[in-house]
């Protein structure tokens, strides 16, 4: 929903109507999860995708037809259609894609709570008997911030609850034929680095370019500097141990540790280890990892937490300058990220099927 909000708030202010494309499920090779979402004028502006281009032209008609309407519908393309093959889908996948359109309300509540990077849940319900598609409800961590119909509120409320503590969007079966899909949407990753060396000039590049929000933690003046970072959105010039706390780290944050120097390092793994990071690694030979375990576990903690640590950090792709180290040290935080979300959607499928 971030990646299509500006547009939309440029159309309402325009005056424009609006409608919503979200892929509510996928199967196969789908080249979009869960949650992708395309909006449209019917002056025919996009912005966004469900399906990386083979299907937007039916979902655009579609989604016009419903904005005249005023009927959402539930929408499927998949290799054993034939529209799906007038589309082009035709790789293996097949999705389900729900269009409505955009209840200026809604938006209006939801674009606050989008900028402050609270965690939300959008509950919709994408099939029912009784005329209650598209009925809707927003709620974040303390409260329900909008509803819209006039149906029973508490399924879709502890719907969206048990996604958000799930943290994965997730299509949900409430019996008697309505099903609901609840979007849930987390905090912008964040990638945390400690030590301002010059791996880190170009991973936090990289990592900015794919929508991290990036800290760099440097107690060093010479390495933490501005004149080093001017591009990065937080610098924290404090002992590691001391900077993680300062900061909020989600189930949305990865963690990188490069100075090489247990003194730095050792206090920010034992911060971060336990946390909630989706992924911590460091810097270093396998001896040194080896050496560096042991420190850690001499040091009181957990086996499972000592566990969760990745080194020697990054793919291995043969990396030798700062910057293929730094690609490698990103391409491993996609992977641990992506396979995250693909577990949970493999999870998801199978009580599908």
């Amino acid at each position: 929903m971030r990646d299509v909000s500006e547009a939309i708030n440029t159309w309402l202010e325009g005056g424009e109507r609006v409608a919503l494309a979200t892929v509510v499920q996928t199967w196969g090779s789908s080249p979009r999860q869960a949650g992708a979402k395309m909006a449209m004028t019917p002056a025919g502006a996009m912005v966004g995708s469900v399906s990386g281009g083979c299907v937007e032209g039916a979902v655009f008609e579609a989604a016009v037809e419903a904005l005249a309407e005023r009927q959402p519908r539930l929408l499927h393309f998949g290799v054993a259609d034939e529209t799906a093959w007038e589309v082009g889908l035709a790789c293996g996948g097949s999705i389900d894609v729900f269009v409505q359109a955009l209840e200026p309300g809604f938006f209006a509540a939801l674009r606050p709570a989008l900028d402050t990077g609270r965690t939300l849940a959008i509950a919709t319900v994408v099939k029912a008997p009784n005329g209650a598609v598209g009925q809707t409800l927003v709620v974040d961590e303390i409260g329900v911030l909008w509803r819209s119909g006039h149906g029973e509120a508490a399924p879709l409320a502890e719907a969206a609850r048990a996604a958000m503590a799930a943290g994965q969007s997730q299509r949900v079966d409430l019996g008697d034929d309505t099903e609901v899909f609840v979007e849930v949407l987390l905090p912008p990753p964040t990638l945390i680095v400690v030590g301002g060396v010059h791996i880190t000039i170009a991973l936090t590049t990289l990592a900015k370019a794919l929508g991290y929000h990036t800290i760099v933690i440097d107690p060093r003046r010479a390495f933490g500097s501005e004149a080093r970072f001017p591009h990065v959105d937080q610098l924290i010039q404090a002992w590691p141990d001391e900077a993680l706390a300062q900061v909020t780290v989600t189930r949305s944050t990865a963690i990188a540790l490069l100075t090489h120097d247990p003194k730095l390092d050792d206090p920010g793994l034992k911060a971060a280890l336990p946390s909630q990071a989706f992924y911590v690694g460091a810097l270093g030979s396998r001896t040194t990892q080896a050496k560096r375990r042991q420190r850690l576990l001499d040091d009181g903690l957990s086996a499972a937490d000592v566990d969760r640590l990745k080194g020697p950090i990054g793919l291995p792709l043969g990396a030798r300058t700062p910057e293929e180290i730094a690609l490698s040290i990103m391409a491993e935080i996609v992977a641990v990220k992506n396979a995250a979300g693909s577990t949970a959607k493999d999870a998801e499928n199978a009580k599908k099927s």
